[in-house]
């Protein structure tokens, strides 16, 4: 007999269908807000490649990296709770967890460079954007840490059954979210701000 924790069905859409509306949701406000950057960069070419050479492509590049490594420890915890391995499981939200708070304080250096060099959410559209964008992305890494919190405490108990995976996966789901939207993030201000 297959384990319900363990096999996966065709087709199967991890995570509950609810979380699927709150990501297609969340994915549309930042789909628009990514269309607003697109077309104030093209009324103002010069000044977004000026905002873009003030940026520190290092910070962005240390905090996406931690993105991708704390989506590959989550990846990692839902397989390891589909064969029951409780610590590895525990010990994957952890480090992600950690991720996440390397995340905010990488970002709290950027800010404080930025502001130290006086440019703000008031300097230009770049910068109202820049601080905008990436302080709303930064509301999802807390809220997303907290999951990972939830996450990592539900799993102590181990019996991975598949209601348990089903909630997992939901909460997984999210933090890939998370992930997904700093890629973009990472992609129009660190890399074709400038082009």
């Amino acid at each position: 007999m297959t384990d319900p924790a363990t096999h996966k069905p065709d087709g199967h859409m991890p995570g509950e269908e609810g979380i699927w509306l709150f990501i297609a949701g969340d994915l549309l406000m930042f789909s628009l807000l990514f269309v607003i950057f697109l077309v104030y960069r093209a009324g103002d070419l010069a000044l977004f490649q000026a905002g873009h050479a003030q940026l520190n492509q290092t910070w962005g590049l240390v905090n996406t990296m931690l993105m991708l490594s704390s989506s590959w420890l989550v990846a990692t915890a839902i397989q390891a709770a589909r064969r029951q391995m409780t610590q590895v499981v525990v010990a994957c939200f952890g480090l992600a967890l950690m991720c996440g708070a390397g995340f905010i304080v990488v970002k709290v250096f950027e800010y404080s460079e930025k502001i130290a060099a006086d440019l703000t959410l008031t300097t230009n559209d770049f910068f109202m954007l820049y601080f905008s964008y990436t302080g709303i992305h930064l509301i999802h890494v807390l809220i997303g840490m907290g999951v990972l919190t939830t996450l990592m405490l539900y799993s102590r108990s181990g019996a991975f059954t598949a209601a348990k995976m089903q909630h997992l996966e939901s909460g997984a789901s999210f933090w890939h979210l998370v992930d997904l939207l700093w890629i973009v993030l990472f992609a129009l201000l660190y890399l074709v701000g400038g082009r």
